[in-house]
């Protein structure tokens, strides 16, 4: 074989590396991606919240090819677009379209340290947390001054050739390794932590008294280990004393508390056909839909699945489908309201039937057809469910 001149060029001075937790990381990032916000005034957020993301899975995968300085600086980009994604977020709304403008122009911009004393300045949650948990954001202003470290080049251990060309190959990798762990562990963490400044959600559901109390969000709730390895207990029970924590805590603890059934139907979309006594005792807990699909499914034992808006939301119950294809298109669902057949449309290896109550049409999904008695039996349940 041939000597490869650009291939030895580009990668004479490179020690690819190999960080043997990345999958546990790659799942922790989909965790944060997992506790985005729905705040309709903040939805922006989630872009960044993503991007940040993407950062630090950037950042793994150039440290174990080697370039680790590049690395660094995508860790230190993670830590720099929450900044932003708070700063744009967490101003009066005057101050937020401005700046938002700004930013979405290119023009110029407020740098970190900034950014940080301007939300100081306007009194913002932000500022509430960070001086809360003041000891946490001066370790990783820490971290951020040894990323720049790297970043900047200051001092041989950050240059490549003295690093993998000088005979220090295999001196320190297993110390560069676990320090890189560590600044990767805290920009995770530190997401986390700037995600909290737009809702507590993220800490409230995981509470299970206010999770007992609360809808369906696209915030899933930071688990307890999550929590213990990002952030620390420690630091949890001190955001616990911001003010945007106690407000949000106070307001939904006074609401009522949903039984498990009725929590798997509102959080899960699952309807436990065995307990649906249980589900009705708080039948007032349940939205429209929700309630519709519960009444649907105590309807018939056949019936498996409950689809509305346009097939884009579903319940599903412990009748298993006998239906083998799990994809489905929405195309399907306008062909079935089109229909002239309201009932026992065949579909794959189960049926369909159509109910429409109130402008909105309903789709059962049921392993075998209805008889005429049923039919007759749902057209009369139809009133009832007005």
């Amino acid at each position: 074989m041939s000597f490869d001149f650009i291939k030895h060029i580009e990668t004479d001075n490179l020690a690819p590396l190999s960080i043997e937790n990345k999958e546990n990381y790659y799942f922790d990032l989909r965790h944060i991606e997992d506790n985005m916000t729905g705040r309709v005034d903040a939805f922006i957020a989630n872009a960044f919240i993503q991007e940040a993301v993407q950062l630090i899975i950037n950042a793994i995968a150039l440290f174990e090819q080697g370039y680790f300085d590049a690395s660094f600086y995508s860790l230190r980009q993670s830590l720099e677009l929450s900044t932003v994604m708070v700063y744009l977020i967490d101003n009066n709304e005057d101050v937020r379209k401005e700046e938002l403008k700004k930013w979405k122009s290119q023009s110029k911009f407020p740098m970190y340290q900034q950014m940080l004393k301007l939300l100081e300045q306007n009194a913002t949650v932000f500022f509430d947390i960070k001086l809360k948990l003041g000891s946490y954001f001066d370790e990783l202003d820490k971290i951020k001054q040894k990323l720049n470290k790297y970043v900047h080049k200051q001092g041989f251990s950050t240059f490549y050739v003295s690093r993998n060309r000088w005979g220090n190959q295999n001196k320190d990798m297993k110390l560069f390794v676990a320090e890189f762990e560590v600044y990767l562990e805290r920009c995770i963490g530190a997401i986390a932590i700037f995600r909290l400044a737009i809702d507590p959600l993220p800490i409230l559901l995981n509470d299970e008294n206010i999770y007992s109390r609360t809808g369906d969000f696209i915030t899933d709730g930071y688990s307890d280990k999550f929590i213990e390895k990002y952030i620390g207990t420690k630091y949890m029970d001190l955001y616990k004393k911001t003010e945007v924590y106690q407000d949000s805590y106070n307001s939904i603890i006074s609401e009522e508390s949903k039984n498990k059934f009725v929590l798997n139907v509102v959080k899960n979309q699952f309807i436990d056909k065995e307990n649906i006594k249980e589900i009705l005792k708080q039948k007032h807990l349940l939205s429209r839909n929700d309630l519709i699909a519960v009444l649907l499914c105590k309807f018939s034992k056949e019936i498996a699945k409950v689809y509305c808006i346009s097939g884009l939301h579903w319940y599903f119950s412990t009748t298993k489908t006998k239906k083998k294809r799990s994809s489905y298109h929405s195309r399907d669902f306008e062909n079935f309201e089109k229909s002239e057949q309201n009932y026992n449309l065949k579909y794959d290896e189960v049926f369909i039937s159509t109910l429409k109550l109130n402008d909105e049409c309903y789709f059962i999904e049921h392993n075998e057809k209805f008889t005429e008695n049923e039919i007759k039996e749902l057209k009369e349940q139809k009133h009832l469910l007005h």
